[in-house]
């Protein structure tokens, strides 16, 4: 329980004290009515002794009171009703609440840390009212009236008469039989005369007189002389006196408001009004009866007897007089009690008090006490042992107690009032009233069996319950507290008699009586035993006893020594549950909010929700919206796991009350919503109009939009690709303050500066909104917040600041989406947009919508399922207005020491853009764009530019990772017009006919690679767009043409254009712009090609130098036909190269066109020779030879666009490839330059294009590809590929511990290198005829020519001695030997011819392969010497005959 402010053993005695009656005359109570008061109000707060007093005890012991207190009343002759009763204590409980701003006990248990009122006044007062407003009953004494004071005033005319008068009406209510209430202790009642005398009006010497004269009739001991009234009413304002019964009649009179009029007093049913009427003490409107001067008013509590038969009042009854309500709230208007009364008359009534309780009640009691004893002692004593000295005789020393069941049901049973049992109980209740514990309990314990033998078990209860309060209060506790006594009382009041108010009262004093022992468990379980559904009070719910009860058993579990914390919850819940019933709604929501400190936060979340429904119900009653509106809020924002049916009704609880907070106040913020969820950090920004969708052939660059995932590896690709265009037009050099163009702003994004958004271009934010519950939500007029700060142009900020709700149309617009549906436990996202029109500072606030739910279903099958149409699709059943904020956390920092060891949050302002001025806005829309290509397939479209704003644009470029994918043809190409041939068959090149005669031999051409932008130093990336005249103004649009060729490796290309633009006026704080197109192309296999370049054995060319070069191309068909291509024709073979051409085929089959099938492979062989020295000398050095082999009758230019353009991109993109750097040490610089020399020997650099066509059936209908491949020859005899070459993964090798040795690279030639140096030819005759029959030697003469082909000083040895003797090699070279010298030693300079002249000797006919001389070769200036490889390739063979 509760802590109380009075201990039980002060509330005990406090609870039962003796009570005396008061019979006043009119006059009487005339005096006393102009202090506003009732005399027994009057004596109220002076009732209690300020002394000890004594007496002494039948045994003539001196017995001492402490604090005693005595009870004046009005006598009332009507039982109060138990409605009104429960009326009296409805309104005592609800005008007693916790203090505002009452500080509450913090209790640690566990986890929990909850604040709790540590007191319970209501209950106090509820308690306190309760035990006052008992009903006196037959079988106990307690509060049956010992004395009666009959008072008059000096100012009577006859005050002695009217004292008989009063006696005599004392003695007719006591002793007639009309009268069954109240009820009197004894039959000879004390009598105490007191004369009220009126010091400021009346006269004194009369007043002594009187009391004189009533001293003599009835003894110094039975009467008093009590002056008040010292000063007049209207003196009252000059002096402040204190107030002592305010609190006593606030207490016991809810509200004080009371009328003096005579009349009956009756109780209407008055819902509205606000004043009451209920005294305790019964100070309420006399009635004149039989001519009497006073007589005994109804009891405060006494209903309407015209009401219906049950009493029950169902609605919130006041009892107030019959004058009317405008007169009683008047009378009561700054009442001031006492007013006539100083501080000395409060003395004299305290002195009063202390005269009659010393001088009348206490010795009338003692009297009494010693009278009930002896009288006991008389009559029944003898019989009564006699007769209980025979049970034990026959019985054995214990009587068995019989069992409460067995016991019949005799609680109606009724003794006379002079029963010897009664007399015990009178004065044991006696003892008791005077804190004689020890006589009482041996009294009521005595009383206790007699009535149990008896089976009168009200009597024996009520026995049974005093006597275990009087063994609890004996001083020095001799016996403990028999707690089973109080439980029996319990039981039997409750069960057999059914008298709950009994009950109530035991489980009050005995829950106290634990609470004091610690017993906090006992203490509970009594508590709860009295709470359940179904017991009544006499017709009337238990719902408020049940609540206190409860909530007081809570109390106890968290009072335990270990706190038992879910209980109190618990239980906290169960009280408010009652007390809601009870029509107490701050206390239920009082109860209910103690508990959710339990539950909350504990993952109870279907309690959670029953309290927070149960809360906001109870504040939306209580007109607490706002604690309403928060309650509703936790049961949507919590992850509810209730049922659709129940989210439903939270939900359209939660609008109802919310519509109500906001009618409250329809002009003030819009209060922020807590559906749906929204992710802010999901939130992004696009800047940017939408993009239209293709058009037929016509086909929208991609760009950016909302609909693409964010992907960190083509964001960083975008980013590279924007840095190399600004670093081009930057003269190279990335500027500082660059910044990459962000179009779409997300939680990936560098958020950490102001955007940049364009006026007049719209703006987007797509808010990611999550429905957590099972019923679907509908948002209307869902629009964006935000806040404006315009600028003039000058870039000066306006004064005025204004917060733009609802916007101004002139400097944004807002689109407001009508309807927005969001489903059941659904995550979907709203695009808002606004449209700026003026320059300036925005700042995104969030979104402001109406939050319905939808009417009928829970769940929305389609459009046309629900009936019924507000102005949307949905039927709306109600809606809020409010908004949510858009609030982004930015990234955490991470930067400096601080940094780290804090948690720092960087800003996030992606949703606070700066609106700049206009700039122009670039589309591009691609025509034709092919999906599809062969690996090499050539394919033309078109790309359209349009300028859509209202600015110039100009410095228009391309840039693009893949530059061999694409080109705008060379310088020339759109000034040159596409050939007539070319445009009949569609052809993309630039063709030209050609006569048969020409076939197999090259035409030539030639052109420079600075006309297709691949100069020295040029970025073959970066493409400048062929604009005419450079600009495209506002509104225009030109069509470019644009060829495509397929990618050599096959499967699927993503290929990113960026195309980067300015405005002709420059702005400060966006330089240029860009838009990005992203191309998807599928290639399917076409063409290998695969070439060798080899030095040609004949060294008679036209200059007699060996120059010549064979060059073989194999072409193998790896179409796998899924394409529909039925064959491949190679049209064309060209070389292009700066100082190589194609002479003619050496092809030897006769098919002219080269046909293809698939899988079919393909040889060709071509002779290549060096282009004329003074045609490469005089030409710069990016001029580039181009050379056509025709197989058909139509030449394509391949040194027009596109041929050449690609041809020109595959080559920068193969010289991008990393090349060794060669170093630079002076001393090593002769040797780098002789190998430079020694390479250059090996290199060639020729290029070879395959042109080819192919014919594929697709709709039945056959079409032309054409496409190129290329192939780069770097070296002489190295096979080189069209195609990319996959690399073999290295083998896995074993680890080695060892450190490698100092290895420098080696700056000496390879063998293959040195080997290259030196060409050989052997001339002689094919076969030759010798007589050998006549001459046995044959001599032939062999000439042996040697070529220098490096640039470098050769120094060469041959050697003719053949180079193994083993015999398996001597069959190999037959038996010849060369005659004459074996070895010579040659000096050959820079590309030198030498011929040495020798002679070879047979002895048989036969072949025989001359290769045989070995050719060694060192650079001059290198020690080591290597042996050429030259003629190993082919042997040299000759035929000796016989003649």
């Amino acid at each position: 329980m509760a802590q109380c402010v009075q201990s039980v053993q002060e509330l005990i005695p406090d609870s039962f004290v003796p009570c005396v009656a008061a019979l006043c005359s009119d006059e009487a109570e005339r005096l006393t009515r102009l202090n506003h008061l009732s005399f027994a109000e009057l004596l109220k707060p002076f009732s209690r002794l300020t002394s000890e007093v004594h007496m002494r005890d039948p045994n003539n012991q001196l017995h001492i009171i402490k604090n005693l207190k005595i009870a004046v009343s009005n006598i009332i002759t009507q039982p109060p009703q138990p409605g009104a009763i429960r009326k009296l204590l409805n309104d005592v409980v609800s005008g007693s609440q916790p203090a505002e701003g009452l500080v509450a006990n913090v209790i640690t248990a566990g986890d929990y840390d909850l604040n709790i009122s540590a007191t319970t006044p209501w209950f106090e007062s509820y308690r306190e009212t309760f035990l006052q407003s008992m009903p006196a009953s037959d079988h106990e004494f307690l509060n049956h009236y010992l004395a009666c004071m009959l008072v008059t005033s000096s100012s009577e005319a006859e005050p002695m008469e009217q004292f008989s008068k009063l006696s005599q009406e004392q003695h007719r209510i006591q002793h007639n039989n009309d009268y069954s209430y109240p009820k009197w202790f004894i039959p000879n009642t004390l009598k105490y005369y007191v004369l009220l005398h009126d010091v400021s009006a009346g006269d004194e010497q009369r007043a002594e007189s009187i009391y004189e004269e009533m001293k003599q009739k009835y003894g110094t001991q039975g009467c008093y002389l009590l002056k008040i009234n010292s000063r007049t009413p209207n003196r009252a304002s000059d002096e402040q006196i204190p107030d002592p019964w305010s609190q006593y009649l606030q207490k016991n009179s809810i509200q004080n408001q009371e009328s003096y009029e005579d009349g009956p007093c009756t109780i209407t049913s008055n819902k509205n009004s606000d004043s009451n009427l209920l005294s305790l003490d019964g100070l309420d409107n006399e009635v004149k009866v039989d001519g009497l001067p006073n007589n005994f008013r109804t009891h405060p509590l006494q209903l309407d007897p015209s009401g219906d038969s049950s009493n029950s009042i169902d609605g919130p009854d006041h009892v107030k007089s019959a004058s009317s309500l405008h007169e009683t709230k008047k009378a009561n208007a700054g009442i001031i009690h006492g007013a006539c009364l100083t501080l000395t008359d409060h003395d004299r009534i305290r002195q009063f008090i202390q005269e009659f309780t010393f001088r009348g009640l206490l010795p009338h009691i003692e009297k009494t006490i010693r009278q009930l004893n002896d009288q006991l002692i008389s009559r029944k004593g003898l019989s009564r042992s006699l007769f209980s000295a025979t049970k034990k005789w026959f019985s054995g020393s214990k009587v068995p107690e019989k069992s409460i069941n067995e016991l019949k049901n005799t609680s109606g049973l009724l003794y006379p009032p002079e029963a010897p049992e009664l007399q015990i109980r009178k004065m044991a209740d006696l003892c008791f009233l005077v804190q004689h514990y020890d006589l009482a309990y041996s009294c009521y314990h005595t009383a206790k069996k007699d009535f149990l033998n008896d089976q009168a078990m009200l009597y024996a209860a009520g026995a049974l319950e005093m006597a275990a309060v009087s063994a609890f209060l004996q001083p020095g506790a001799p016996r403990p507290y028999p707690a089973h006594y109080m439980d029996t009382a319990i039981q039997t009041y409750r069960d057999i008699c059914k008298n709950m108010v009994l009950a109530e009262r035991c489980v009050l004093l005995s829950a106290e009586i634990l609470k004091s022992q610690s017993k906090y468990s006992e203490a509970a379980a009594l508590l709860i035993r009295l709470t359940s559904e179904q017991n009544t009070w006499k017709g009337m719910d238990s719902d408020l006893r049940s609540a206190l009860l409860l909530e007081q058993a809570a109390h106890c579990f968290i009072n335990m020594k270990s706190p038992m914390v879910r209980k109190y919850a618990f239980h906290m819940i169960l009280a408010g549950h009652r007390f809601s019933k009870a029509g107490q709604k701050k206390h239920a929501l009082r109860c209910y909010c103690q508990a959710m400190q339990v539950y909350k936060g504990k993952g109870w979340s279907l309690a959670e929700d029953h309290i927070n429904f149960t809360i906001g119900r109870q504040s939306y009653t209580l007109r607490q919206l706002d604690n309403a509106v928060s309650a509703f809020r936790h049961i949507l924002i919590n992850e509810s796991k209730q049922s659709a049916a129940q989210q439903g009704a939270f939900l359209r609880e939660y609008l109802y009350v919310y519509k109500n907070v906001s009618q409250l106040s329809p002009d003030g913020p819009l209060p922020q919503l807590p559906l749906p969820y929204i992710n802010s950090s999901a939130t992004r920004v696009f800047f940017g109009h939408d993009r239209r969708p293709a058009d037929g052939e016509k086909q929208a660059a991609t760009h950016v939009n909302l609909d693409q995932e964010y992907d960190s590896e083509s964001s960083q690709q975008w980013r590279e690709l924007e840095e190399h265009v600004v670093a081009v037009v930057s003269r190279g050099v990335l500027p500082s303050n660059f910044h990459p163009t962000e179009y779409c702003l997300n939680s990936y994004s560098d958020n950490s500066r102001f955007p940049l958004a364009v006026v007049e271009e719209p703006i987007t934010v797509e808010v990611a909104f999550r429905n957590p519950l099972k019923v679907p939500l509908l948002l209307t007029d869902l629009s964006l917040l935000w806040k404006f700060q315009p600028k003039d142009v000058s870039g000066k900020e306006n004064e005025e600041v204004k917060e733009l709700v609802k916007s101004e149309p002139e400097m944004i617009g807002t689109e407001v989406v009508p309807e927005f549906l969001i489903n059941s436990e659904e995550s979907k996202v709203a695009r808002l947009k606004l449209f700026p029109h003026h320059i300036g500072e925005l700042h995104i606030l969030g979104v402001v919508y109406n939050l319905g739910t939808l009417q009928g279903s829970m769940t929305v099958d389609g459009i046309g399922a629900l009936p019924g149409c507000h102005t949307g699709k949905h039927s709306l059943s109600m809606s809020v207005r409010g908004r949510q904020d858009l609030e982004i956390q930015g990234p955490r920092l991470n930067n400096t020491k601080e940094e780290k060891t804090s948690i720092k949050y960087g800003p996030d302002r992606r949703l606070d853009p700066i609106i700049t001025e206009e700039m122009p806005l670039l589309e591009v829309f691609f025509i034709h764009f092919p999906t599809g290509l062969l690996c090499g397939e050539i394919r033309k479209a078109y790309v359209e530019f349009v300028n859509v704003s209202k600015c110039p644009l100009t410095g228009l470029k391309v840039v693009s990772k893949r530059p061999e994918f694409f080109t705008f043809g060379g310088n020339t190409a759109v000034l040159t017009p596409l050939s007539p041939s070319a445009s009949e068959n569609c052809s993309a090149y630039k063709t030209v006919v050609t006569d048969s005669t020409s076939v197999c031999t090259a035409l030539i051409s030639s052109a420079s690679s600075v006309d297709f932008g691949i100069g020295i130093g040029s970025q073959p990336e970066v493409i400048p767009v062929p604009l005419p005249d450079t600009v495209l103004l506002p509104g225009a649009s030109v069509q470019l043409p644009m060829w495509l060729r397929g990618p050599d490796e096959e499967g699927v290309h993503e290929i990113n254009f960026l195309f980067y633009y300015e405005s002709v006026k420059k702005q400060p704080k966006i330089r240029h712009r860009i838009l990005r197109h992203t191309a998807v192309i599928c290639t399917s296999r076409s063409l290998n090609v695969r070439a060798t370049v080899c030095r040609s054995n004949s060294l008679e060319d036209e200059e007699g130098r060996g120059g010549n070069m064979l060059v073989f191309v194999d072409v193998e068909n790896t179409n796998t036909s899924e394409a529909g291509v039925k064959e491949f024709h190679i049209v064309q073979v060209s070389s292009s190269s700066k100082h190589w051409k194609l002479q003619k085929s050496v092809n030897l089959s006769e098919n002219k066109d080269a046909k293809l099938a698939n899988r079919e492979k393909g040889k060709f062989c071509f002779k290549a020779i060096r282009c004329k020295e003074g045609e490469v000398a005089t030409q710069s050095s990016e001029k580039y030879t181009f050379a056509d082999i025709i197989f058909g009758n139509e030449q394509i230019v391949s040194s027009a666009s596109p041929c050449a353009d690609f041809f020109y991109r595959s080559l920068s993109s193969e010289l991008k490839k990393p090349q060794a750097q060669s170093s630079l040490h002076t001393e090593k610089q002769s040797i780098e330059d002789t190998m430079r020399l020694i390479q250059k020997c090996n290199e060639v650099d020729l290029n070879i294009v395959v042109l080819w066509k192919a014919y594929v059936v697709e709709d039945s209908k056959q079409l032309i590809l054409e496409g190129q491949h290329h192939v780069v020859l770097h070296t002489i005899g190295k096979e080189a590929f069209s195609y990319p070459q996959k690399q073999e993964p290295p083998e896995m090798e074993l680890l080695k511990f060892f450190r490698p040795e100092n290895t420098t690279v080696s700056s000496r030639p390879s063998v293959e290198q040195l080997s290259n140096l030196i060409k050989t030819s052997l001339h002689y005759p094919e076969s030759f005829s010798h007589p050998f029959h006549q001459k046995s030697l044959c001599l032939v003469p062999v000439t042996l020519l040697l070529s220098n082909c490096s640039k470098a000083d050769v120094d060469v040895i041959v050697d003719l001695r053949h180079k193994t003797t083993s015999p398996e090699a001597l069959e190999i070279h037959g038996s010849f030997t060369w005659l004459g010298q074996t070895q010579y030693k040659l000096h050959l300079k820079s590309q030198e011819l030498h011929s040495l002249q020798l002679k070879a000797c047979f002895v048989h006919t036969g072949v025989y392969n001359l290769g045989t001389p070995r050719v060694f070769a060192k650079l001059s200036d290198q020690v080591t010497v290597f042996e050429t490889s030259q003629q190993s390739s082919m042997p040299a063979l000759i035929i000796i005959n016989n003649v």
